[in-house]
């Protein structure tokens, strides 16, 4: 069965139904049963959240269930503060879990896919640059 992460861009944060499926989770209860979404905020976001630091770090944890930050920084061959840094932030947004193993904190992915979806308006499309674009 896979688990998939419904992922939108929308006009503010909505993590209900994420957290719903993590409390799922943790009680051992299917979580297709209660599937997930999540909405992003801005494009912008959505492009911070979503750079390929960030995937390559998902697609490490999944791959590897590295036991700590320390770990999984060694795997992707970057300093452990940069993806310590990076792993919050994908924890804020609820696409991985913070385990605690003793000292360290162990990342986890529950879910196998992403599925995207929604409308992007091009008006009043929040880019995160204040920049006008050259005609």
């Amino acid at each position: 069965m896979t688990r998939t992460l419904h992922i939108t861009i929308g006009t503010r944060p909505d993590r209900s139904g994420l957290e719903d499926t993590l409390a799922a989770i943790d009680e051992g209860e299917d979580v297709e049963s209660n599937p997930s979404r999540l909405s992003i905020e801005s494009l912008a976001t959505f492009g911070r959240i979503f750079r390929p630091t960030n995937l390559k770090l998902l697609e490490a944890i999944v791959e590897h269930e590295p036991d700590s930050i320390r770990e999984l920084a060694r795997i992707v061959d970057r300093h452990p503060p940069e993806v310590t840094e990076n792993v919050h932030e994908l924890a804020d947004y609820g696409l991985l879990e913070l385990e605690d193993e003793g000292r360290a904190k162990r990342p986890t992915v529950w879910y196998d896919e992403f599925e995207f979806s929604g409308d992007v308006p091009l008006r009043g499309l929040d880019t995160g640059s204040d920049t006008p674009i050259a005609p």
